[in-house]
């Protein structure tokens, strides 16, 4: 697994994650011939019919963009006068009712839902945190905190800072606020600054100044710091990640390590952490959901290719053989092929 991360020759020249999010690289894609109505009846028969049709439900909910299930789901309370939501609590359980309300959910609510629970209860869970202010855009942060100002009236920085603290909090925080450049130009002469003020900071020094870190992998350009990785590890011979993972440990560690991998790869980044969620005694129910669907119109092909290169089998194939059931095969129908 290192040799992928530590790969730096074709970094500069690859496109920048935001190319994807136009939708380009989804799997799901918006339906031709669409209609929202016709849609609900059918769901609504699935629902209300002895048992309910699960099939159905599978096949309607993955074959529609999140924007076509939205205006489904408004179709369906008008012929029912139930919600979708309500309706889908009431019939399905477990980790299928999760995957299918992740479905009708619009992304920036569904990524406000998942940082809110993260932070709920005793311990937060910040591998979620990470995971999502890690691998986010500027737009995707900022349309997050528009939903969680829209459903609690409370400024969602505020609540972080409540929750997380020390050096990691001032990283996430940093991410949280959006405050990465979004230019496209590469400035190579500030490239080796950085590089090198990170390598003052921390392998040539007794001690790491983790703010140093902080500051340049939470504020810089994506293409700014491709180029400083490249120009980190002819200074110092290490990749910045083996900088990282030797210097520092614990939370601030897993994002900053976040951090580098998303600049790296997008796609890479979610194919390890699928294969991790898959990997071993259990599954990550949760972390498989979340992936699978919010990556599902953006890039869970470049995801699937990635996959296959790096674990030698399709992820098809390992969800086949991990999950089973309606769960498995709505995430099969939304996965979309094998590789």
């Amino acid at each position: 697994m290192a040799s992928l991360w530590d790969d730096l020759e074709s970094l500069v020249a690859s496109p920048s994650s935001s190319a994807a999010e136009s939708g380009q690289r989804g799997t799901i894609k918006p339906k031709a011939n669409f209609d929202a109505e016709k849609d609900a009846a059918a769901l609504k028969d699935a629902i209300e019919g002895l048992g309910t049709n699960e099939k159905v439900l599978i096949e309607i909910l993955t074959q529609r963009s999140n924007g076509q299930r939205q205006l489904i789901c408004k179709a369906y309370e008008g012929a029912t006068g139930r919600t979708l939501e309500k309706d889908l609590k009431g019939d399905t359980g477990g980790d299928f009712e999760k995957l299918l309300l992740a479905l009708i959910t619009p992304p920036a609510a569904y990524d406000c839902h998942e940082v809110t629970q993260a932070m709920k209860g005793a311990g937060t869970k910040d591998s979620v945190l990470i995971e999502i202010f890690a691998s986010r855009s500027k737009q995707q942060i900022e349309a997050l905190k528009d939903v969680y100002r829209k459903e609690t009236e409370k400024d969602l920085i505020e609540k972080l800072t409540s929750e997380v603290s020390g050096d990691f909090s001032k990283a996430l925080i940093l991410l949280a606020k959006g405050e990465r450049d979004g230019s496209n130009s590469v400035d190579v002469g500030k490239a080796k600054g950085d590089a090198e003020t990170l390598y003052k900071a921390g392998e040539k020094k007794w001690g790491t100044d983790e703010s140093k870190f902080i500051e340049i992998l939470c504020k810089r350009s994506i293409p700014q710091l491709r180029q400083t990785l490249v120009e980190y590890k002819n200074i110092s011979g290490k990749t910045l990640q083996q900088s990282i993972e030797g210097e520092m440990s614990g939370d601030l560690e897993e994002l900053l390590v976040a951090v580098v991998k998303c600049v790296k790869s997008l796609p890479a980044y979610f194919a390890e952490l699928l294969h991790k969620s898959m990997k071993g005694g259990g599954t990550d129910e949760s972390t498989l959901t979340r992936i699978m669907v919010s990556r599902s119109e953006i890039d869970l092909l470049d995801i699937r290719a990635e996959f296959k290169k790096l674990f030698e089998h399709s992820l098809l194939s390992n969800i086949e053989s991990d999950v089973s059931g309606e769960y498995g095969d709505c995430l099969k129908a939304i996965c979309g092929g094998d590789d």
